[in-house]
Order: structure tokens, then C-alpha cells, then sequence
């Protein structure tokens, strides 16, 4: 996930407040990252539609990639990424809200789930990897509740508010094949559809790395 670029207002009265953001600072596809040969997918790459195993095993590969995905994301200007955005369908993701490599603020996250989350509703401004160059409104939860397990295999339950929960959604989505322009309004999505145009000739609709 990208930074968002201005806090909006709620969408609900008994929203809580949202947690300071960091400065802005536009995400880029970094391309080639030194230590690894892994690369940020872009919009429309199949993989990031296709379907997302477990993980299931709690090693030393398992720390290798969640190192090499922290590399990129911090590359990429980015405060989250998820495995599926670098070709690995597997359901793993790692953040970081304060978008800088910082003893104590690196999260990683196998399997997770959301157990709770508020009623109350709030809208951001949001940027993906995925899609370099472009942002939109999303509304999303302000606070939820997880389960994920750590990259030891232990069960931990979390709650996250604002800013950290508006992080985890985004990434979440992407485990399950879900992008951010899907939970666009219809206003947003027109307003980006020039750049889904631009992605896919870029690309092509199959996609490409």
C-alpha cells in the first residue's frame, strides 16, 4: 500500500479518530531491488487475482522472503505489501506504518483474519504498488480485530485503529484477490479509469510483469 496523501472526514459520527499519518511521499515500482530477484506486480498481472495458499511452513525461506518483501516495500516508498503483489500467492503480508525501516515497527502477518471490525466507516485517500501513479477515496472500517500468525507460527490476536487498521484492509484484500479499485464508489472509478486504461495498454489485458 501506498501512503494516503490527506486525511477525509468520517463517514460516521461515532467513527474514532484517525491515528497522525506519516508525510506523503509518492510510491514508485522500484524495479530491480538489490538482495532479491522478486518484482512489484503491476495492474492487471493475473496473479493478482488468482487464488492464495496457506502458509504453512514457519522456516528459514519464510524469513528470507519476508525480508526481501520489506526491502521492496520500503523501495517502493510503500507502508504494506502483500505476497501476491510480487507473484508468490501465498497469504503473507508485511507492514510497516511508518513507512521507514524502525526497531518495533515492522509487522508481518501469515494467515490472517479479520475477527471484528467497527461498524463505523471512514474515508481515505489510498495508493497501491500495484498502481503507480494513481490515488482514490476508500471507505473502509476504522478499527478492526485479527488473528494472524507470526513468522514463528504463533497465534497472535490484534487490534488495530485508523491509519494501522486502514493498512492491514488493504493488504488483506489483496490475500483475497481483491484490489482497491473494486471498493471504489462509482464516481472514483470513473474518475481512475483512465489510468486502468493506461495500465492495461501498458500491459495488456493478460497483464505483465
Amino acid at each position: 500500500m501506498g501512503r494516503s496523501r490527506a486525511p477525509k472526514t468520517f463517514t460516521e459520527k461515532a467513527a474514532t479518530a484517525v491515528t497522525s499519518l506519516p508525510p506523503a511521499e509518492e510510491e514508485i515500482n522500484p524495479g530491480a531491488v538489490e538482495g532479491t530477484d522478486l518484482r512489484v506486480l503491476e495492474y492487471p498481472h493475473p496473479l493478482l487475482r488468482a487464488p492464495n495458499e496457506e502458509v504453512a511452513a514457519f522456516d528459514d525461506s519464510l524469513r528470507t522472503l519476508s525480508a526481501e518483501m520489506f526491502s521492496i516495500m520500503y523501495a517502493s516508498r510503500g507502508v504494506g505489501l502483500a505476497a501476491p503483489q510480487l507473484g508468490i500467492n501465498k497469504r503473507l503480508m508485511v507492514f510497516n506504518p511508518e513507512g521507514k525501516k524502525k526497531a518495533g515497527s515492522e509487522v508481518l502477518l501469515c494467515n490472517p483474519q479479520i475477527v471484528e471490525m467497527s461498524g463505523a466507516k471512514e474515508v481515505e485517500e489510498e495508493g497501491c504498488l500495484s498502481f503507480p501513479g494513481m490515488s482514490a477515496d476508500v471507505e473502509r472500517s476504522g478499527w478492526i480485530e485479527v488473528e494472524f500468525q507470526n513468522g514463528r507460527g504463533k497465534t497472535v490476536r490484534k487490534k488495530y485503529v485508523g491509519w494501522e487498521a486502514r493498512i492491514f484492509q488493504h493488504e488483506y484484500d489483496h490475500l483475497d484477490g481483491v484490489l482497491y479499485v473494486d471498493r471504489l464508489d462509482e464516481a472514483e472509478r470513473a474518475r481512475v479509469q483512465p489510468d486502468l486504461d493506461q495500465l492495461v495498454e501498458a500491459h495488456g489485458p493478460g497483464g505483465a510483469l
